[in-house]
């Protein structure tokens, strides 16, 4: 384990917790590259900033359970969590969006460089989440 990419992945997702959009930004590369999940890459710091905004507009979460795992040599880290979501408005291509509250499984790999996150790829089961919302 290494402490200070550690110390970097709990600070990331407390930020995002705490909804601080300038602090969680802030711990990005501005290439930071983000494979979004089943989606496409996206790279750089304003795109990331533009996800987030539609993310934080469409969804509210709170992420618990977090296990983090780091490289001995800190390039390299994962991260396994349940996302607690509610659906605030509908996302395109996606069901439409009543209120509708969820818990996923979910996980992120993260490359590590010059202390910030350099690389985030995230995975969850989106037929998963699909059939929680339709649920309602």
């Amino acid at each position: 384990m290494n402490k200070e990419s550690q110390a970097l992945i709990e600070k990331y997702y407390a930020a995002f917790n705490a909804g601080d959009m300038d602090t969680f930004l802030s711990l990005l590369t501005d290439d930071v590259i983000h494979d979004i999940n089943q989606g496409q890459r996206e790279i750089g710091k304003e795109a990331f900033r533009e996800f987030m905004n539609r993310m934080n507009r469409n969804y509210k979460e709170q992420l618990v359970d977090m296990c983090i795992m780091t490289s001995d040599d800190g390039k390299r880290a994962a991260a396994e969590f349940v996302v607690l979501g509610e659906y605030l408005q509908t996302d395109e291509g996606l069901p439409p969006a009543k209120g509708q509250k969820y818990r996923l499984p979910a996980g992120a790999f993260f490359e590590i460089r010059d202390g910030k996150v350099a690389r985030i790829t995230n995975y969850y089961n989106l037929q998963d989440w699909i059939a929680q919302v339709e649920k309602g």
